[in-house]
């Protein structure tokens, strides 16, 4: 004899619930990257994020028992958007292009990941963040160095490696510097033109090295 199919699966009902669930971590971690936005990781607390996503500290908890857990949680996920789009700058064909088109390429998903996430600038310069997302967002910026690294020294073989190493660093340097007054502009004229500005400064410095690639 078959065995009847629960209620729960007929209904639905843990699907759904499931979905609220989801939906509702969804909104205390948009709350939480408000908050640490505005008053940093240590100025925020439970209450605080509760208030901004306009629930309970009791159902807040329901989800995270702590601060920690939403910044770690949160961290994750900023993390795991920031591997893809990552992984949509340093596209194996993008290296092929023209310095200029290269920088266009690589630069432009990488700053509007950082303008749509500004929380995530929070958790890479905060020396208060839970030491978990230290730890990976400093693996993230060791991994980002290599790859540079990698590309640099593709088409310089010839060059030393402390070079190579230099150069790399130079350009994530300039990058992060000009990110900071790209993330700062208010208006996006203004944006507009720093960006313009950090990639000249880049092609300018890159291309007596690297030629036309």
């Amino acid at each position: 004899m078959p065995e009847p199919k629960s209620d729960a699966t007929e209904t639905g009902k843990p699907r759904r619930r499931q979905a609220r669930g989801e939906r509702r971590i969804a909104q205390l971690l948009e709350a939480a990257a408000q908050v640490f936005c505005t008053t940093g990781y240590t100025a925020a607390s439970t209450n605080s994020i509760a208030r901004e996503a306009g629930v309970s500290p009791g159902t807040l908890y329901q989800f995270f028992p702590n601060k920690e857990a939403i910044a770690i949680e949160l961290g994750d996920q900023l993390l795991a958007r920031w591997r893809a789009t990552y992984g949509q700058a340093f596209l194996p064909a993008h290296l092929e292009l023209p310095l200029d088109q290269l920088l266009d390429a690589v630069l432009d998903p990488l700053i509007q990941f950082n303008y749509e996430n500004p929380a995530f600038a929070v958790f890479m310069h905060g020396s208060d963040i839970p030491g978990r997302v230290t730890q990976e967002h400093e693996a993230l910026h060791s991994s980002m160095l290599a790859r540079v690294e990698g590309i640099l020294g593709g088409y310089l073989p010839e060059a030393p490696e402390a070079e190579i190493t230099r150069v790399a660093q130079t350009t994530f340097t300039v990058f992060k510097a000009g990110l900071d007054l790209i993330l700062a502009a208010e208006e996006p004229d203004q944006r507009d033109a720093y960006i313009a500005e950090i990639k000249t400064v880049l092609f300018r410095y890159l291309h007596p090295l690297v030629g036309d690639l």
